[in-house]
């Protein structure tokens, strides 16, 4: 007296019912995925007000009341760190071959052709990079980069071992995934406009204008990257609490030329030290 199902018809119900579970769950995981992003990112943006704050607090703390007010507590920090300046030259052993580099190593920019250079460990290979001689393991350094007439760059430092030959889509979004948590502490610009920190999660900036140069300062043992707008005197932004334990390198992605729309060099540029 008992009913009676036949086995593949009652296999196909349960495996309808298993697959709309799943769907189920993989919705759920993506939607607290989601809400996770949102809640990192409001804590970096909090992090990084409160960050901006306590500086300018512990500037004015110092009893120059000039510095109380607006942004120029900001010309102070500059002209601190710009005394661990650095002399910057590229490293051609390490430029993507679709770059041309300056004879003193000052200047790079983006060629549509390739020229056909060894694959050497160095080199980056599907990456328009390229790092500097120079590798730091402690201390403090500071250097300048000029990005006038530029449309796309990026610009920061990184670890010695991050990934030099994956292949990877360079797109607005896509570099997202390439940078942050790979190694690299920089801020980009695209389209001419938008600008972000490839933090964890990234950082969009709303500047005020687009800078002219900009300055990179590292403080190794306190594990800071901060970027500047050296003309404006302004903070662009601040990695902070970082643990570093590689040598770290000077940065530069000059973007592809766009059919000549973003042919300016990226010129590693003498830092002027004033006051």
């Amino acid at each position: 007296m008992h009913n009676v199902v036949p086995l593949k018809e009652e296999y196909e119900e349960k495996k309808v019912e298993l697959e709309k579970t799943e769907a189920e769950i993989q919705e759920m995981i993506q939607k607290r995925l989601l809400k996770i992003q949102e809640v990192e990112h409001n804590v970096k943006s909090f992090q990084w007000r409160k960050m901006q704050t306590e500086r300018k607090q512990k500037v004015s703390a110092g009893g120059d009341s000039q510095y109380k007010d607006g942004d120029a507590w900001v010309e102070v920090e500059l002209k601190r760190v710009q005394k661990f300046a650095v002399d910057v030259t590229l490293d051609p052993e390490t430029a993507h071959p679709g770059l041309i580099l300056s004879d003193d190593g000052k200047q790079v920019h983006h060629s549509d052709v390739r020229k056909n250079l060894p694959n050497n460990p160095e080199r980056f290979i599907n990456d328009y990079c390229v790092l500097a001689k120079q590798s730091f393991s402690s201390g403090r350094f500071y250097f300048e980069v000029q990005v006038k007439g530029k449309t796309d760059w990026d610009l920061g430092v990184t670890r010695e071992s991050i990934n030099r030959k994956g292949s990877f889509t360079w797109g607005f979004h896509e570099i997202i995934t390439l940078r942050h948590q790979k190694g690299y502490w920089n801020i980009q610009m695209r389209n001419g406009k938008e600008y972000k920190a490839l933090d964890d999660p990234s950082v969009l900036l709303s500047l005020k204008s687009g800078p002219q140069k900009v300055g990179v300062f590292v403080d190794y043992e306190e594990g800071l990257v901060s970027l500047y707008d050296v003309e404006a005197a302004a903070l662009i932004y601040s990695y902070t609490g970082r643990s570093f334990k590689e040598k770290l390198f000077p940065f530069i992605y000059p973007g592809h030329n766009h059919g000549g729309k973003n042919s300016s060099p990226l010129i590693i540029s003498p830092v002027n030290q004033t006051g």
